[in-house]
């Protein structure tokens, strides 16, 4: 089997969650980080034909760079076989009891309290500008009627500030996320805050999905 150019970004940046993952049979791909403050999931075209572990994802996938348009031929001696006309490379399995891996059950919002969409040019700015200014954190602030999106220092009150507003609100809460949690891929997202302190990022571009974990010091009303 091959991997296809957009399953290949959605594994390296699940990757940046996650070095290692538990691939399942079938076509869904499941990650969470070590904290396990944010779990990604993604419905990919493929449709892998075993469970298997991988310790570095990161070094996989540069294993596949090693070749033009990489063909997979799983093996049941705990290997998968990467080969492209006269070259080979072999990959080993993780045992997946090393591997940090999501829960079964599906993740639910507790509640959804705040809704706003997030496009790929305003959530690139952001990041930009948390990268420009050095600050750590991100903020969903409702208030004047409207919702916008703040990277700042929020424990310096001098902090360099930059913000976007992305709608509208009759609720006043300011939720806070580090911007180091902030791992999605670029494109548009319908995202939705619960004041229970998690939040959901549906991507428009990709059948994928993030639950982000909130900082504790949010608030709602």
């Amino acid at each position: 089997m091959k991997l296809s150019d957009k399953t290949l970004s959605v594994l390296k940046n699940f990757s940046s969650i996650n070095q290692s993952i538990l691939f399942k049979q079938g076509n869904k791909l499941r990650t969470i980080s070590v904290m396990k403050n944010i779990l990604a999931e993604a419905t990919i075209t493929e449709d892998l034909p075993k469970d298997f572990g991988i310790y570095d994802l990161n070094q996989f996938l540069n294993g596949l760079g090693l070749h033009q348009s990489p063909e997979l031929d799983f093996k049941n001696d705990g290997y998968v076989v990467i080969k492209e006309g006269k070259s080979r490379s072999k990959h080993f399995f993780a045992d997946p009891t090393v591997i940090i891996t999501p829960p079964d059950k599906e993740i639910n919002l507790p509640s959804e309290d705040v809704c706003f969409e997030l496009s790929t040019q305003v959530l690139d700015k952001l990041l930009k500008a948390a990268a420009v200014y050095g600050v750590p954190d991100l903020s969903a602030i409702g208030e004047a009627g409207v919702v916008k999106l703040v990277v700042r220092d929020k424990k310096n009150d001098t902090s360099n500030v930059h913000e976007e507003v992305v709608g509208e609100t009759n609720s006043e809460f300011m939720f806070n996320f580090k911007v180091e949690n902030i791992k999605i891929l670029p494109g548009t997202y319908e995202v939705v805050v619960s004041k229970k302190l998690l939040s959901r990022f549906t991507s428009k571009n990709h059948d994928l999905v993030y639950h982000i974990a909130l900082e504790p010091d949010s608030t709602f009303g």
